[in-house]
């Protein structure tokens, strides 16, 4: 049994707002950059980034990550596991990065994309965006921005669907 939490409208509000956050933390718009985690994350950093033009009348510079590599659970899901790349082609040195993604579960996949970022250089922050919060923390990871804290069970799913991917967009939980 699936549930809609969030429609279009809906999200893109979270969209705006969460952009708003960003402007309003970082102050320093020319040393801002975008890592969004692929799939849906990245999508995510290209809208914000959109809406940030929208704003500020500029773009930042976005970047797209495939953690696949970093994750811990690499040799439980695939033999031979399939890598969509990473698209960083700005120095993340001494930037202020915006980690987007669009659910935080357990903290690891936030954990592996700090490792993946932290191989290409030291910036100045890291801050974890995610559009929906589900809790059920396994690391002591924590986003510094939310769109929505969804309470779930262990059982739960969120999906979250992006007209990119998926042709619609909207948020639901899965029973």
């Amino acid at each position: 049994m699936e549930k809609e939490i969030l429609n279009k409208h809906e999200l893109d509000s979270i969209i705006t707002r969460i952009t708003f956050q960003i402007l309003e933390k970082c102050k320093n718009f020319e040393n801002l950059a975008l890592i969004g985690i692929k799939r849906r994350g990245a999508i995510l950093a290209d809208r914000i980034n959109e809406k940030i033009q929208e704003y500020k009348n500029k773009k930042s510079p976005v970047g797209y990550l495939d953690i696949t590599l970093y994750r811990d659970d690499l040799t439980e899901i695939a033999d031979y596991p399939e890598l969509s790349g990473t698209e960083i082609e700005f120095s993340v040195k001494s930037k202020n990065i915006i980690l987007i993604d669009d659910v935080i579960f357990t903290g690891r996949t936030a954990r592996a994309a700090l490792d993946a970022i932290i191989d290409f250089g030291r910036p100045e922050k890291i801050i974890l965006t995610c559009l929906i919060d589900r809790g059920h923390r396994e690391l002591p990871i924590q986003p510094d921005f939310t769109g929505k804290y969804v309470p779930t069970s262990i059982e739960e799913k969120i999906n979250v669907k992006l007209k990119e991917l998926d042709g619609m967009d909207s948020v639901s939980i899965e029973k």
